[in-house]
């Protein structure tokens, strides 16, 4: 993907998405738009429309943010995250570097034992046709 400025990236995005995707923002549990979505589809990054997770692996954790248990291969750039007093692993897009949210292992809610959990802002749905 082409390098993209900040100030473009300010311009593309509205100020909630700019806030999450390119400054590392959470926007508030249960605020989402597809915390409770069960529409068949695939979810594409809202920054740079790269595929990011398919509608199979989402599920209901229950933390007030939709959750995957995978995401489609090559997708998502893991980094360390050491904010808030612990250490997480958070979650971006590897096309355009957006952040998504954080994922979490060894919590048991489905058989891949991984919950991707992420913003709505960050993600736009693509309904199944």
């Amino acid at each position: 993907m082409e390098e993209i400025s900040e100030q473009e990236w300010k311009i593309r995005l509205n100020p909630e998405e700019f806030r999450v995707l390119r400054q590392g923002g959470t926007e508030p549990a249960w605020s989402g738009e597809y915390v409770d979505t069960k529409t068949a589809g695939i979810y594409a990054c809202r920054g740079c429309g790269a595929t990011l997770f398919d509608s199979d692996t989402k599920f209901d954790s229950h933390c007030g943010w939709p959750s995957f248990d995978q995401a489609i291969p090559g997708a998502i750039k893991y980094i360390e995250d050491r904010s808030h007093g612990m250490v997480r692993t958070e979650v971006r897009c590897t096309n355009c570097d957006g952040h998504l949210g954080h994922v979490f292992y060894g919590e048991h809610f489905t058989p891949k034992d991984a919950r991707y959990c992420i913003n709505s802002v960050s993600i736009k749905l693509q309904p199944a046709e």
